[in-house]
């Protein structure tokens, strides 16, 4: 997979992922993917809610390495 397909993937797995985010007043946006790290910024309510961390490895890393199985790890930078 090229580097514009995994960012295209990458990309698709947070939009899967963002309606349930929104849904409690939160967002995620991707900040960089290098060295087959995914780094993001939560938004909003996911900032200060104290379940991001869960959020972050159950929801959005589960649904990140779905389309993207090269990922090892994504880290938040909020």
């Amino acid at each position: 997979m090229d580097e514009n397909q995994l960012h295209e993937n990458v990309e698709k797995a947070l939009e899967e992922i963002r309606p349930f985010l929104k849904s409690d007043g939160g967002d995620i946006r991707l900040v960089a993917i290098k060295d087959n790290i995914v780094t993001v910024e939560l938004q909003g309510a996911c900032v200060s809610c104290n379940v991001n961390q869960m959020t972050l490895k159950s929801g959005v890393e589960t649904t990140v390495k779905k389309y993207a199985p090269q990922i090892e790890q994504v880290i938040d930078v909020s």
